[in-house]
């Protein structure tokens, strides 16, 4: 294994070998919760249509999801449903169109605040996009707006909002679509409908050409960026935004291509992330400034096996892995669950996800409290639990 070390926030690092005889788990699989793996729980869609966008309430019992049919006259029956944790049944329809528009599951932010956009289409195109809230989500019905302060010509991706629950705010990150490619990134209290200073992130190479994943370390109040401009076997490139200063930096990371899925462990101040390219994830401590990668397990360095979204568990102190074409069977999908430190803990096997051309990549909503979660799959329609 290789610790690297980089310095200055510049593009540069260094290489040096770990001399404290520390070996990975990545060959010796823990297995303390013999349970885990997919559960029961199977959430369907209330008509049978494309689920885009999910989460579940890690203060509370309900999850949200949007979900649109089209049907064979061009209109889509597009809708805002809740859903049980447990049971997986369809709850209440908070919302309902019938035209060309859709909705879109942005996630539950806050404490148990849903929020969903709503794309209104003329034609072939999306003319206009609201946010609505759901607050607190338990009450099935849209109960407000969210205005962020952007203009038409950016979009705010299902990613780029940070996955932050039980705190007031998130991070935000918009990219103009307008093809000026200028990125801005924000903090938002989605609850209070208010906002932090809009910050420009100077570098659109690295972090406008494909939007990057976004996290938020709730401690710093900084947000961070897993970039790069994605050519074959070049590194990503890690921004940091800090939120109430509006400052910006940025320094070269480790693995190749693309950051696909990213997450922050807030209190240790550390940053796990997944890459395109070679199958690798990387661990980056921010406090010490040094940084690791292991290979998924079979994986082989293998593009076909990378990982996708990262996901971290604060109360267990695991990220957790989302690989769509698994290399640790031979079909489906699996997840794998390591601790900060790199340690593999467990691997989940028996999943499908339905991440391919879908609106809404993989996706691994989590309740830490549980130890439990949704991905999507194995149909479209459809949520599948699990426990780790």
């Amino acid at each position: 294994m290789t610790v690297i070390i980089w310095g200055d926030m510049k593009q540069k690092y260094w290489i040096l070998p770990l001399l404290c005889g520390a070996v990975l788990a990545q060959d010796t699989l823990l297995s303390p919760y013999p349970a885990a793996g997919p559960g029961p729980v199977i959430v369907h869609s209330r008509f049978g249509g494309q689920i885009f966008g999910y989460d579940i309430d890690q203060n509370g019992t309900e999850g949200l999801l949007s979900e649109n049919v089209t049907l064979s006259n061009g209109t889509v029956i597009a809708t805002v449903e809740t859903f049980s944790q447990s049971t997986g049944s369809i709850l209440d329809v908070a919302a309902a169109t019938n035209t060309a528009d859709n909705f879109l599951t942005m996630g539950v932010v806050g404490t148990s605040v849903g929020l969903v956009q709503h794309e209104h289409v003329q034609g072939l195109y999306v003319v206009k996009r609201t946010f609505n809230t759901l607050n607190p989500l338990s009450g099935n019905k849209l109960t407000g707006m969210w205005t962020p302060p952007i203009g038409s010509q950016h979009i705010i991706m299902p990613g780029g909002i940070s996955h932050s629950q039980g705190v007031p705010n998130v991070a935000v990150y918009a990219y103009d679509n307008s093809g000026n490619f200028i990125p801005y990134v924000f903090s938002a209290n989605v609850a209070a409908n208010t906002f932090g200073p809009v910050v420009h992130v100077t570098d659109s190479l690295n972090f406008a050409s494909v939007p990057p994943p976004i996290g938020l370390n709730t401690v710093t109040n900084i947000a961070i960026l897993g970039g790069g401009d994605g050519c074959f076997g070049c590194f990503p490139v890690i921004g940091q935004v800090n939120l109430s200063t509006g400052d910006f930096s940025e320094f070269t990371g480790i693995g190749f291509g693309f950051v696909n899925g990213l997450a922050v462990d807030s209190a240790d101040n550390i940053v796990c992330t997944t890459t395109e390219d070679d199958a690798a994830v990387e661990f980056y401590n921010l406090n010490t400034k040094t940084a690791f990668k292991v290979i998924l397990p079979n994986a082989l360095s293998q593009q076909i096996f990378s990982g996708t979204d990262v996901e971290f568990d604060p109360i267990n102190k695991v990220f957790l892995i989302a690989q769509p074409i698994s290399s640790s069977t031979s079909s489906g999908s699996s997840i794998y669950v390591y601790d900060t430190k790199g340690n593999l803990q467990e691997t989940l096997n028996g999943f499908s996800f339905t991440n391919v051309s879908t609106v809404v990549p993989t996706y691994l909503a989590l309740n830490p409290a549980t130890r439990s979660g949704f991905v999507n799959g194995p149909k479209s329609s459809e949520l599948q639990s699990f426990t780790y």
